[in-house]
């Protein structure tokens, strides 16, 4: 029995687990999804005012506060808010990204007052990440700013010959001796 080969560029060469093509989406109708029609709400400060409206209902700030309970983040919280509500049509993700930050601040303040504890960000870190180190910038400097790097070690150690004070905010620049073996 002979296998069959699929000429190429056939019907019967497609493979069903391939991704789509680029641009792909743009030739369907999406308007049987919300989402694929004209947003209900284009006003930021409207959008706002029907989400805090909305947790002013007991029903919906009692199951927000059992997720708080329960550990979720705001940040959490306002996302799901923000995800449901473009799944639904009600806004696009450019006005929910308009009021994640003022509605998370009212989501906070609602804890507060019910002396609930809660977690703000998802990631416990999320206000220290992507911090850069004195040590990364010093190298990063004389590595592409070789002028600004002998610039601040000669201020440095010039205050230091003089027995004086560091520059204000120089401290952190003293306490580090990379592998370079610089000499501040």
């Amino acid at each position: 029995m002979e296998e069959f080969i699929p000429q190429e560029g056939s019907i019967q060469a497609k493979d069903n687990f391939a991704p789509a093509p680029p641009g792909h989406a743009l030739t369907e109708d999406n308007t049987k999804w919300a989402w694929g029609k004209p947003q209900r709400v284009v006003d930021p400060e409207q959008a706002l005012e029907q989400a805090v409206n909305s947790l002013k209902e007991e029903r919906i700030q009692l199951e927000m506060i059992k997720l708080l309970i329960g550990g979720a983040s705001i940040e959490m919280i306002v996302e799901g808010y923000i995800f449901q509500a473009f799944q639904e049509g009600r806004f696009s993700p450019d006005v929910g990204l308009l009021i994640k930050a003022p509605l998370a601040f009212y989501i906070a303040s609602i804890a507060e007052e019910a002396n609930i504890p809660y977690r703000f960000f998802e990631n416990e870190n999320a206000l220290e990440e992507g911090v850069m180190s004195d040590e990364t910038l010093l190298e990063m400097m004389q590595q592409n700013n070789p002028s600004m790097f002998d610039f601040i070690r000669e201020k440095i150690n010039k205050s230091i010959r003089e027995g004086g004070k560091l520059p204000k905010g120089a401290e952190g620049f003293l306490g580090i001796q990379g592998d370079k073996g610089w000499v501040f």
